[in-house]
Parts: structure tokens; sequence; C-alpha cells
């Protein structure tokens, strides 16, 4: 049996509203910070409080994405009546977004895109060495390749569930695909996708000039632990919650913030006797 939206508690109904918004204004950083073409790619999130996500259609333009186009899904890549045209169908990476969304309760958000450089790794099959404290920082080590799969079945969600259950990494390059990325909201995905594309790129241009130098694991369990939960303004120093305060705080770590940083953390090199990747 179909799931109407119209006939969901009220509560329910502004939760898929806000999402849908959420989700359709976060697909305007795909191309804004060039990791898209044409219509590839896909933001998705979870809706609070309900077995249901919101996704992309298929096939269209990002200028003509708004929140009222936006297709709500169960967690079985199923869509329900929405409100949207029958013809209007999600995205074709619905069942790897649902797959996620049904194993890994912990993620709202899911983002997948082409970008450049970190396709480039994922048609190699080979994963980015962590060699950039801003590798340690977000993503707590390389960023690993999931398996081969083809698209249209769930097969593509084993591969990053499968994947990234065995790393701290919130990103996967699916091999000879492009990255997928998650996070705790689909803000969260977006920016993983943003820094994953940025040092795919920065390693790249390093291997270019040389060997990059391996960060040590004890340096990397560091940066992770600190970036994680010490960096930016999550807490002040007297223990308050800054959300208490009237004044907004932008985090300078994130990417999608304005005139943020793209990193902020400590630069100080590992020692000397690191190895090679």
């Amino acid at each position: 049996m179909t799931i109407a939206l119209d006939q969901l508690p009220a509560e329910a109904q502004d939760a898929v509203a806000r999402t849908r918004e959420h989700v359709s204004d976060l697909h305007a950083e795909l191309p804004r910070n060039q990791l898209v073409v044409w219509t590839a790619g896909n933001v998705s999130e979870r809706v609070p409080g309900a077995d249901l996500f919101v996704i992309k259609p298929s096939g269209v333009s990002y200028d003509e994405l708004s929140p009222d186009v936006m297709v709500v899904c169960t967690l079985d890549g199923e869509k329900i009546d929405d409100g949207t045209p029958a013809r209007l169908t999600p995205s074709s990476d619905t069942a790897a977004h649902a797959y996620v969304y049904r194993n890994m309760s912990e993620v709202g958000g899911v983002v997948h895109t082409h970008s450049t450089y970190a396709t480039a790794w994922a048609a190699r099959g080979e994963e980015i060495p962590c060699v950039l404290t801003m590798m340690g920082d977000e993503f707590g080590g390389p960023i690993p390749v999931g398996p081969f799969a083809i698209i249209g079945d769930d097969s593509i969600g084993r591969g990053i569930v499968e994947t990234l259950k065995h790393s701290r990494s919130r990103a996967v390059l699916m091999q000879n695909h492009g990255p997928f990325t998650i996070g705790k909201d689909a803000r969260d995905a977006v920016k993983a996708a943003v820094m994953c594309e940025e040092v795919a790129r920065t390693v790249h241009v390093a291997r270019q000039l040389g060997d990059p130098i391996a960060i040590p694991e004890p340096i990397i369990d560091s940066l992770f632990e600190r970036y994680q939960n010490v960096y930016g303004q999550g807490a002040s120093s007297s223990g308050a919650d800054v959300a208490d305060s009237p004044a907004q705080v932008v985090d300078a770590a994130d990417p999608l913030a304005p005139d943020a940083d793209a990193a902020g953390t400590d630069t100080t090199p590992p020692s000397a006797s690191a190895s090679t990747p």
C-alpha cells in the first residue's frame, strides 16, 4: 500500500517539508563546488522522526530543482504519494541511498558526485592515502575504494556499507564509478564530498612532484580525535553550549560556510621517519 504524504500526521508533513527545502538548497552546492556536470549527482536526507528520506528527481537540471520537486521515498527506496507527478521518478541511485539508511542508522545524509579528481582515483581503483592533516581531521585515514557495482539495485549500497563499516572515513570511492559520502545530515555529507574532492586533487598534484610523505597512524588518530571532538565552536571554554548564545558562530572548517577556511588544523609535519605510501 502506497503511503500518502497528506495522510501522515501534521508533524511528519512538516518534517518532510523542511527536509525537502534543505535537500533542494544543498543541491546548489554541488555545481557551485564543481562536483558535478549536467544532471549527474544527488543529495538525499533522512526525514527526522519518520522512515522516509528525500532525494533529487532523476535527470532534472540543477537550475530546475526546487523543494516541491524533491521526491519522498520509503527506506525501501519506493516513492510515496508525495504530491509530485507520477512521471517524476527518484534518482537512479535511490536504491543505494535507501540501503545505506536501512543499514547505517547513524547516517542522516548521503551524497553522490562525479567530481573529477575523486572519480579519477575511483577509475584506478586506488584509495587516497592519508598524507594531509586535513585528511586525518576529516576522514581519519585514507579514503577507501569500494567494489565495482552496477547501478540499478542495492549493489552499490551494499558496497558502500561494507566498505565504510570498517573505516572512519565518511567517503568511499566506488570503483569505476565515483565518490559517495555520508554524514549526520545532508549538509554534513555535502561537506564530506567537497573535502573528498579537495584532497583527491591535492594528493594527485603532490604525486606529480614526488612521493607524498605518509602521516604515522598515531598522529592521524590524534588529528581525528581533536577535530571531531575539540575543534570548532561546539562548546565555549566554560563548557556552555554555543547554541545558547544569540550570536551565530560559523565553523571555520566548514567549506559551505561564508569565507570558510578549508581546514584550519595543525599543519606541523610528521617526523622525518614517516614512511612513504
